[in-house]
């Protein structure tokens, strides 16, 4: 493991788990029987959640993998490895390493479609759902606009072959450093923090792994959400039509920053209507898309008062 990496706080433990195929490197704080399972966004790893690692660390057990692909996780080298089937088995195999019947699934950016497929198609494995700035994929679909194609145009981007690789990874990743001091509120990533995020990327693999996830995904990313079974939604802060499949049925939290660069507000609007269940939706306006590491005291906040909702 990376020096800068395996040396930030002491108190988190690393291990690793065998998923089908794939072994997933994890990062863990915490004991008790309620587990929460962290799921990262791109570019990034576990130490993306560092801030709720120590916050929920001290109540509950608290998982953080690197997710296929990323930083000490395996890279499959196929395209069609990283394809939201795959990456969601990740994530209920890592639930019985676990030894858990159910988890709580924290999401964010790709971590959050991960978590919000989960959700929809296997439920028995999903005590609560906590999304961060993605909203579910028939909601994204469905809300697409030609401005929210355009803030996503890196999508596009990434399908070419290599490109992206060479320059993103160009100047020892000067692009992604910028990225991430340009697109943060003012301190949220100290020379440490980018150091780290760094690390992670320059893994063999790790880069084209990442860039992956858009290649396997962008069909399903841009295509409209349809069907003839629809399902009405009761008791609901906003009631609309949704088609049962879309439909998640597990309390549910969503968070959105309002300054994100990459996701425009219409993309997530009426997000209560494809949930089911009790809902929660948590919007900071001076946060942006790094949400829970520019405002980690008011993530942190949300997500315990949402855990400790019965």
């Amino acid at each position: 493991m990376s020096n800068t990496l395996s040396n930030l706080d002491s108190s988190i433990r690393h291990g690793y788990a065998q998923v089908g195929d794939v072994r997933l490197h994890y990062a863990e704080r915490g004991e008790g029987e309620q587990l929460i399972i962290l799921l990262h966004g791109f570019p990034e790893c576990w130490y993306s959640w560092r801030h709720q690692l120590t916050a929920l660390g001290e109540r509950f057990r608290v998982v953080a993998p690197d997710m296929r692909g990323y930083n000490l996780s395996d890279k499959p080298p196929r395209v069609e490895d990283y394809r939201m089937t795959a990456l969601v088995q990740d994530v209920v195999s890592l639930i019985r390493h676990c030894g858990a019947r159910q988890a709580v699934i924290v999401g964010h950016d790709w971590g959050a479609a991960v978590a919000w497929e989960l959700a929809r198609r296997h439920p028995e494995y999903v005590s609560k759902l906590a999304a961060l700035q993605v909203p579910p994929l028939a909601a994204w679909s469905n809300n697409l606009t030609l401005k929210q194609l355009l803030r996503s145009w890196y999508m596009f981007f990434f399908q070419l072959p290599r490109v992206p690789e060479w320059w993103i990874g160009a100047q020892d990743f000067a692009g992604v450093e910028r990225m991430f001091k340009r697109t943060a509120r003012r301190g949220t990533f100290t020379e440490t923090d980018i150091a780290a995020l760094k690390s992670a990327l320059r893994q063999p693999g790790a880069l084209t792994a990442s860039i992956n996830y858009y290649r396997a995904n962008l069909r399903s990313l841009l295509s409209q959400r349809k069907g003839d079974d629809e399902y009405v939604i009761g008791n609901m802060d906003a009631i609309g039509d949704v088609n049962a499949r879309d439909v998640v049925r597990v309390p549910t939290l969503f968070i959105y920053g309002e300054r994100d660069f990459a996701i425009v507000p219409e993309t997530v609007s009426g997000v209560s209507r494809y949930v089911a269940a009790p809902y929660r939706e948590v919007r900071l306006a001076n946060s942006g898309h790094w949400v829970q590491q520019e405002s980690p005291s008011e993530v942190n906040a949300a997500l315990l008062s949402f855990l400790n909702d019965q």
